[in-house]
């Protein structure tokens, strides 16, 4: 799977309070704070750690344990642990942030909704959607009534509530959401303030999710272009929104367009961050699966192999992206029919979802429906199958029975079925994935075709030559849209 990187921001480095420390202490504090913030953005994680800790014994020792700026060291070194994958060191520490800030400044302060924003980000990384929605309910009620209806931090908690529908699939409720983060960006900030292109940028892969792509591109371009005139072409953010244009150009199929963003991409960040640092391997990552989408094997594996490298040293070995660069590595082999070396990475890729995640997260409904593929592939239909039908349960649990992903697995599952001449157990299947998709993506997404292709297939097979050329058709005028001139 590819990278596609929302700028979500958290919020969590806090201004310092101004009193309780003792003479000298405060200007210490502030140093490992702000060293603190500079090692996370490099993506010094492991040293950020120390050094958040150092933070957090100097604001307890010299304020005592209930001083706002122990909460503050609290949720930094929270948000380190996030990072790298570690939710289980991470939930207790902002658990204590929250109670330090409630019981200091009352429960419907600005550092309440930071803390209460930062572990529904927690929730959301872990999948547990349910729990993360009221806390991001609470920040931002917390901030509208604080700071305003249109203060930026408001349009910062709308964008990460967005965030957390579309990640479910729920388009319809992130859209008005991401409009309104947007408007309240433009209104208080300026139309070229980069935050202006932070919601540019979400808003835009809402719609690359449905497969709007004409609607998500220019979108895109408007980000860059302030971004690059805000902050100079080298910025950071300049890379994330090349990477997401590159992405929607390689899933149009638009190759050549997509190669030279992802390069350019790379090269800053590379330059900036260091070739070691986990936003690199996010762009090798993407610039391998362009390469594995064209058959360009051999380009692509050193690439998947040097991503993978880098997250395991710089997020350890456990992290779930480390999990998704070992299916994506998998994957590589399986095209290849390279079925025995796949197989342990899907092994440890969804071993190590499990462990952090959890077993009901839609990270591991993928690793089980990639399993399942590469079952199929090779014959084995009684290990495929109820690999795809508990990826299909946690899914339809995770993210709702009408998530696009559901209709992944049900195309998947009724292939199998195919495989082995149950046309009847296959056809609801498809039919229903069908549907799913045309609900949530239109009916003139590139997966439609896909499910409609599938289904010509099965008519023709069960001498449904009538209805098999309708949907032909239908599928070829949506493959000609996608593949002509000027068209996105």
């Amino acid at each position: 799977m590819k990278f596609i990187q929302p700028m979500v921001v958290t919020a969590m480095f806090l201004l310092p309070a101004s009193t309780a420390f003792p003479q000298g202490a405060s200007t210490e504090w502030d140093v490992l704070n702000r060293e603190t913030l500079s090692l996370y953005r490099n993506g010094q994680y492991e040293r950020g750690v120390v050094v958040a800790k150092n933070a957090l014994e100097v604001a307890e020792k010299n304020a005592g344990p209930n001083h706002p700026n122990v909460a503050r060291s609290l949720n930094s070194l929270a948000l380190l642990y996030d990072t790298q994958g570690q939710y289980a060191q991470a939930e207790p520490l902002y658990d204590r942030a929250l109670a330090i800030s409630e019981k200091a400044f009352g429960p419907d302060h600005p550092d309440v909704a930071t803390t209460l924003n930062n572990l529904a980000l927690l929730y959301d990384h872990q999948g547990q959607y349910a729990q993360a929605e009221p806390l991001y309910d609470r920040s931002l009620a917390i901030w509208e009534k604080a700071l305003g209806p249109d203060h930026p931090d408001v349009a910062t908690s709308l964008s990460n509530l967005a965030e957390l529908y579309r990640t479910q699939g729920q388009y319809a409720q992130a859209e008005p959401l991401y409009n309104r983060s947007l408007a309240i960006r433009e209104k208080v900030l300026g139309p070229d303030h980069p935050d202006v292109a932070t919601s540019l940028n979400n808003l835009a892969l809402l719609y690359h999710d449905q497969g709007q792509y004409a609607q998500a591109e220019p979108l895109l371009n408007r980000s860059l272009a302030i971004v690059e005139k805000a902050l100079g072409p080298d910025y950071p953010l300049v890379a994330t929104i090349l990477d997401n244009l590159a992405t929607l150009y390689s899933d149009e199929g638009q190759y050549a367009q997509a190669e030279p963003l992802y390069n350019r991409s790379l090269a800053i960040r590379e330059k900036v961050l260091g070739p070691d640092h986990p936003d690199v391997a996010t762009i090798l990552n993407n610039l391998a699966l362009l390469y594995h989408d064209q058959g360009e094997y051999a380009q692509a594996e050193p690439l998947l192999n040097r991503a993978l490298a880098i997250w395991e040293k710089a997020l350890g070995p456990d992290h779930p992206d480390v999990a998704q660069s070992l299916n994506n590595l998998a994957e590589l082999y399986r095209t290849q029919g390279q079925y025995a070396q796949a197989e342990p990475l899907y092994d440890r890729s969804l071993e190590i979802s499990e462990k952090v995640l959890g077993p009901d997260h839609p990270d591991v409904a993928t690793s089980l429906n990639n399993l399942g593929l590469l079952y199929c592939a090779q014959g084995e239909y009684a290990r495929a199958e109820p690999l795809y039908n508990r990826s299909l349960a946690i899914v339809e649990q995770a993210l709702g029975p009408d998530h696009p992903l559901v209709a992944t697995i049900l195309n998947n599952l009724a292939l199998l079925y195919y495989a082995q001449g149950e046309y009847a157990r296959a056809e609801p299947l498809l039919n229903r994935s069908l549907a799913i998709l045309e609900k949530a993506l239109g009916p003139n997404h590139p997966d439609v075709a896909t499910i409609l292709e599938n289904l010509t297939v099965l008519y023709r097979e069960t001498k449904r030559e009538y209805e098999a050329e309708k949907l032909e058709k239908r599928a070829a005028s949506i493959r000609a849209v996608q593949r002509s001139p000027g068209s996105v």
